[in-house]
């Protein structure tokens, strides 16, 4: 165990990691669905150094350093290395440019580093006389060796290279630093962080949905369609050797990815409007619906006094033919008053005459 706490991370980045497609050898495979943590490992014991990833408990990369390897930049964001012992080619896609040209020069770094370390082991097996036991007596004294999975270039022979069948997975074997303690810790250390930011991304995702139910499915297809196009823009990066296309491209994309996002903010902004116009409407139907029984009001009381109107119409022409008969009623009481003063005068002459004759 004390020559496993030996090999510890160096230097660390965080990429998209890729390998190259064993059947075609043309088009990049992705293995790691989101950027992972990727390191520089450095064994003391063997003196060698090592690329190392884990997605979750799997090694996606593990892959030994030798003074024969090389790291291109593909693109700006974009780099790629082979190895021989593992049968394939990693690609990695970085976040930016300036990461990608610390993991180069880091790579470079350790290459060189690789080289001294092999031109002293070399100098070395050519003082000694038993060179068999001592790289026996090596393997013993270490466990932890690079060869389990890819090997070096001093231990492992060119047959079993040119035998090896090629893989997308460079851990089919079991991982010799899978024991350190130290490694597990880190690694332990990482997933345990990783699972602290899904548990609050998850909880933030519950809180969220309960208010955008109405356009929910709409923005779940924005969202997946612009990381649909961020992949494509990578896997652009990765495939493509003609940078401006591939600069023009992406610019497309990126501008395709701007305008559904505007596209987004647009529909969001007429949800609103519309909520308001249904705010509007709710109340304008309410000052409706009292406008109408107002007028439903207003309609029985005119009604009602329609009637009062039309009784007092009767009562009034009733009145009017009642003082009407009482006027011709008055006039023949006139009448006959009048014949009844002049029979009363002749009556009065008569009684006067009479008198004056006796």
């Amino acid at each position: 165990m004390g020559h496993f706490k030996q090999e510890q991370p160096i230097f660390s980045t965080r990429a998209h990691v890729f390998q190259i497609d064993p059947n075609t050898k043309k088009n990049w495979v992705p293995t790691s669905k989101h950027a992972v943590t990727v390191s520089y490992f450095y064994d003391s014991t063997r003196n060698v150094y090592r690329i190392i990833s884990l997605d979750g408990s799997k090694a996606i990369i593990n892959s030994t350093i030798t003074p024969n390897m090389t790291f291109t930049k593909t693109s700006q964001k974009f780099g790629q290395w082979a190895d021989s012992r593992a049968n394939t080619v990693y690609g990695l896609g970085f976040s930016s440019e300036h990461h990608l040209s610390k993991f180069a020069e880091k790579f470079q770094e350790f290459k060189e580093a690789a080289r001294l370390a092999k031109e002293k082991s070399q100098e070395k097996m050519e003082l000694t006389s038993t060179p068999s036991q001592e790289s026996a007596g090596g393997d013993l004294q270490s466990p932890l060796t690079p060869e389990s999975i890819n090997g070096t270039d001093d231990e492992r022979t060119p047959d079993v290279t040119q035998n090896s069948e090629p893989r997308a997975e460079p851990t089919q074997n079991a991982l010799p630093f899978s024991h350190s303690s130290a490694i597990s810790k880190h690694w332990e250390a990482e997933l345990a962080t990783l699972k602290g930011n899904n548990a609050k991304l998850t909880a933030a995702l519950l809180e969220s949905t309960a208010n955008v139910k109405q356009w929910k499915q709409q923005l779940a297809a924005y969202q997946e369609e612009a990381e649909r196009l961020h992949k494509r823009v990578t896997e652009l990066e990765c495939v493509s050797s003609q940078a401006n296309a591939v600069h023009t491209h992406k610019t497309e994309l990126n501008q395709t990815i701007q305008e559904l996002e505007e596209t987004l903010k647009v529909k969001e902004e007429e949800i609103e409007r519309l909520k308001q116009e249904i705010d509007n409407a709710r109340e304008l139907q309410e000052q409706r619906d009292s406008l109408t029984q107002k007028l439903q009001e207003v309609e029985i009381r005119n009604k009602d006094l329609e009637g009062q109107l039309s009784d007092l119409e009767q009562r009034l022409e009733k009145s009017q033919n009642e003082q009407e008969a009482f006027r011709n009623n008055l006039k023949t009481l006139l009448e006959i008053l009048d014949g009844k003063i002049f029979e009363l005068t002749e009556l009065r002459d008569n009684l006067a005459k009479l008198l004056e004759c006796s």
